[in-house]
């Protein structure tokens, strides 16, 4: 299955609302528009701005591709546990696209193969990291990156998505493939979307139905149900 439309890669194409990204990825909806269009902010000498983190497919919209979707993983991380300010990570993220040389250097495997070290590097340098917290945020990261696919280019194709960065070996039940159900989280090997699943859970079937009608294991449908509760909160 490609990822190719005539001559457009389906993975850098402006696909996700902002309310939707945020809630597959249970991120707060405001916490993901500042990363994707940066943010005033007061100071002593007047105000300043931070740059966005990530960057759109379409300056005319504000929807993120599969790509933007990626980034937004592997950063959640850095700023929500790591509490590394903005321009902080705008900063050594600028250090690792350069060294690379490619845009989108989070959701590229270089970035788990080498970049870890080096955006690690730069940011403790920036804020005067512990050598225990530049390890501890190293750690975080390949754990979330573990949670991605790549192809034959080095490109992210598939995200494994988590409800809590802190279980990031969770076992693998759903994925988001830019080429299966338009990008929604599915059940994997089955291209079932989560949400049809709980919309027939929220109709009162139970779950030994459920399981049986889609060949699941328990701890598949709890999985699922347990994802998807999280994304109606979080809405």
């Amino acid at each position: 299955m490609t990822f190719t439309y005539g001559q457009v890669d389906i993975r850098n194409v402006a696909t996700y609302t902002v309310a939707d990204a945020a809630r597959y990825l249970t991120i707060p909806r405001r916490t993901l528009g500042s990363w994707l269009h940066g943010r005033a902010y007061p100071t002593a000498g007047g105000t300043k701005y931070f740059e966005p983190l990530i960057s759109l497919p379409d300056l005319d919209s504000s929807q993120l591709s599969f790509t933007n979707l990626v980034e937004a993983h592997v950063l959640r991380v850095i700023r929500q546990d790591h509490k590394v300010r903005l321009d902080k990570v705008r900063t050594a993220l600028d250090y690792v696209e350069q060294k690379f040389g490619v845009p989108h250097p989070l959701a590229r495997v270089q970035f788990q193969t080498d970049g870890v070290d080096l955006f690690v590097e730069s940011v403790g340098k920036l804020i005067n990291a512990s050598r225990d917290g530049q390890l501890a945020m190293q750690k975080t990261l390949q754990h979330l990156l573990e949670r991605i696919e790549w192809d034959e280019e080095g490109l992210a194709q598939r995200l494994f998505p988590l409800i809590q960065v802190q279980k990031a070996d969770a076992p693998r039940v759903l994925v988001i493939d830019p080429r299966i159900s338009f990008g929604r989280p599915v059940v994997i090997n089955t291209g079932i979307p989560a949400d049809v699943i709980i919309d027939r859970f929220r109709a009162g079937e139970d779950m030994e139905s459920l399981a049986d009608d889609y060949g699941f294991s328990r701890q598949q449908l709890e999985e699922v149900l347990r994802y998807e509760l999280t994304l109606s909160k979080a809405a």
